[in-house]
């Protein structure tokens, strides 16, 4: 049995899109298939930007100052791409679910992909854990999979940048 509940790397994915947008549409499969997409859609010349405006509703999400806000946001993105679930073989590796239809587009599975993922991660680690990275000027989205809920930066060097910003603000 294949078990895919769109969890933790669909919100992961949408941060990577979000902070490192693909020039063009390949760019974005490319993205899809490094965390785990299997699927092949139907070629559109409107999926790059397509595409860009589901990852800047995303990023709503990710700026929305409370859970409540957070959760009203997620819940209109599902609503819009709400499809029935349905039992696929598109790739004969094992029977599993998909919530979408065999030629729904790109940009379709994608919203639909990381609403529930975000969804997800967010009820079952808690609403605050997503956000932006803390180091300023960087302003890459943060998805906290750490175990006790406190990653505040994007990357190490961000972190690092940080902590020397402090020390030296200490020490003059």
């Amino acid at each position: 049995m294949h078990l895919n509940p769109y969890g933790e790397y669909a919100v992961l994915m949408a941060a990577s899109l979000a902070n490192d947008w693909p020039s063009d549409r390949a760019g974005i499969e490319q993205r899809t298939r490094e965390f785990g997409m299997t699927m092949t859609f139907p070629d559109d010349p409107q999926d790059h930007p397509a595409t860009r405006v589901v990852i800047d509703e995303w990023l709503r999400v990710v700026d929305a100052a409370t859970a409540r806000a957070r959760a009203s946001l997620l819940n209109a993105q599902m609503a819009t791409a709400a499809a029935y679930p349905r039992l696929t073989d598109h790739d004969g590796e094992g029977w599993h679910l998909h919530y979408r239809g065999e030629e729904d587009s790109l940009p379709r599975v994608l919203r639909a992909v990381i609403a529930v993922g975000t969804s997800l991660h967010l009820v079952t680690r808690g609403m605050t854990r997503l956000g932006r990275c803390a180091a300023a000027p960087c302003t890459h989205v943060v998805v906290d999979v750490t175990r006790n809920g406190r990653q505040r930066y994007c990357s190490v060097r961000c972190a690092n940048r940080d902590a020397v910003r402090r020390h030296r603000a200490r020490r003059a």
